[in-house]
């Protein structure tokens, strides 16, 4: 805690205990995620009509979304040192400050590669918000309203996701590509703004040696496993073109992960690891982050693969293909707050066993739909797995994180969202290569694309329906962390 004396507070009677300031700072950091996660979840929409406009092949176009995973995988494992060396203040302004400088490159790109570099450096700042969002609510909010505040940012996780793809269409199919940036710029600048003059630092840093060997080490291998996993999920095991193949680059990956395990392990026990692996110390954190990494692979890989039926199969137009996703998507992130209150109240189960089997239930729906199903049935699938996500997000991102001594809320967060990453590349991965690899099988044989790709996304959602069964079982052991920290208070 800072040494001014002035900053440090008694907590506030059990009817209002959150912090005013602490307040406005996880207020700043829900808009700024807001905006990140919006720009992340426009691109899959646009990526056809980018490649046309631009001129680029597939596999190329396919590296404006493998570049910014690759990207998020190798910055998120160091936010758990980034978030304890600097101040909020520091890593805040330095995040929404990255952001909005990818954002203008991209705007004004005036071609594939400036554009490719924007979205790389967009990634940079994006991949350092979440970590700290959940990192501040958890020092900030004590622990009997922990859960009403991660349901709002459930609500920012879920409603970006729900207006990023429709918003795309709409903008796509009116006003053309770089509105996609121009649209999300003045919204970043806000941001910034508004950080620049009422962020106020939190909790105490340390002054440990930052470990280059370490920051080296979480590239290749968090960095490798998803850009493989990428490559597969993008080019239908193919390494897009190239001599080594994606399963190759992932299993180095995981060689070079299992080098930096050591080397944390090492390392932590004078309490300077880059990634503090003592949070799997904790057994409700443990089976929390499996459930939330299995849930991601779902989660993603149907989202990846969900525009692709629409359009494809079920012959959609973008905007039509994003207003599918909207309704269910807006509904999870309203009820997050009140899943948020149900969790305070019941507990973790009441919330996490129905939402999971939701989750697995409308994945065996959708593993039946064909070329002719109606757009409201649709609908109404999504509105039913949005349910379950709603009922499962909250719970674990409470869970989890509760489960940690505060001095490792940092790296809990680091690695919660780090699995979230591998999570969601692994379920792009396997659902894009069942579904090209039926597609590709099925137009060789002269059908159509529509034809061709029914099976396969029917493959697809099914495989990901057997896959959620794990959490459906594992959500029975997930129980409410005992917690009685008090909270941070803002500093100057």
């Amino acid at each position: 805690m800072t040494s001014d004396t002035a900053s440090i507070r008694l907590p506030k009677p059990a009817d209002d205990p959150i912090d005013p300031a602490g307040m406005r700072v996880i207020w700043l950091l829900l808009v700024a995620a807001f905006v990140a996660i919006l720009n992340e979840t426009t691109m899959a929409i646009a990526i056809p009509e980018l490649n046309r406009t631009l001129g680029i092949p597939p596999e190329l176009g396919q590296w404006l979304t493998s570049a910014f995973m690759l990207t998020m995988a190798v910055v998120i494992p160091t936010t758990g040192f980034l978030l304890q060396r600097f101040t909020t203040r520091q890593v805040f302004l330095a995040a929404i400050g990255t952001f909005v400088l990818g954002t203008v490159i991209c705007l004004v790109a005036p071609g594939f590669p400036a554009l490719l570099a924007g979205r790389v450096v967009q990634a940079a700042g994006t991949g350092i918000m979440m970590p700290l969002l959940m990192t501040t609510v958890m020092n900030v909010v004590p622990a009997r309203s922990r859960g009403r505040m991660m349901g709002r940012v459930g609500l920012v996780i879920s409603l970006a996701p729900a207006l990023g793809p429709t918003l795309s269409g709409v903008v796509l199919d009116t006003l053309g590509w770089r509105w996609l940036f121009g649209i999300i710029l003045p919204i970043a600048v806000i941001a910034l703004l508004l950080g620049a003059k009422w962020m106020t630092n939190l909790g105490e840093t340390t002054h440990a040696p930052i470990d280059v060997l370490s920051i080296v080490l979480s590239a290749f291998a968090f960095g490798g496993i998803v850009f493989g996993l990428s490559q597969i999920g993008g080019h239908g095991g193919s390494a897009g073109g190239g001599s080594v193949p994606p399963a190759l680059i992932v299993g180095v990956g995981v060689l070079v992960l299992a080098g930096f395990v050591w080397r944390q392990l090492v390392l932590q026990r004078r309490d300077d690891a880059l990634l503090d692996l003592r949070v799997f110390t904790s057994r409700n954190y443990v089976l929390a982050v499996i459930i939330m990494a299995i849930i991601s692979l779902a989660m993603f890989g149907t989202f990846s693969l969900l525009p692709l039926y629409l359009q494809n199969v079920a012959g959609l137009d973008p905007t039509a293909a994003g207003l599918v996703l909207l309704p269910g998507s807006v509904l999870m992130g309203v009820l997050g707050p009140v899943m948020g209150r149900v969790y305070d109240a019941r507990g973790p189960r009441v919330l996490l066993i129905p939402g999971t089997m939701l989750i697995a239930a409308s994945m065996f729906v959708y593993s039946t739909v064909g070329t002719h199903t109606p757009m409201w049935f649709l609908m109404l699938v999504q509105i039913a797995m949005s349910l379950g996500l709603a009922g499962s997000f909250t719970p674990l991102f409470s869970a989890s994180l509760g489960s940690l001594q505060r001095s490792l809320y940092s790296h809990g967060s680091a690695v919660l969202n780090t699995l979230q990453q591998v999570g969601g590349a692994a379920g792009t991965a396997v659902l894009i290569s069942i579904y090209s690899s039926a597609l590709h099988a099925g137009e060789a044989e002269g059908l159509s694309v529509a034809d061709a790709g029914a099976p396969g996304a029917n493959l697809a959602f099914f495989t990901a329906a057997c896959i959620v069964l794990v959490p459906v079982a594992l959500s029975f052991f997930v129980s409410k962390p005992v917690e009685g920290d008090a909270p941070v208070h803002a500093g100057h």
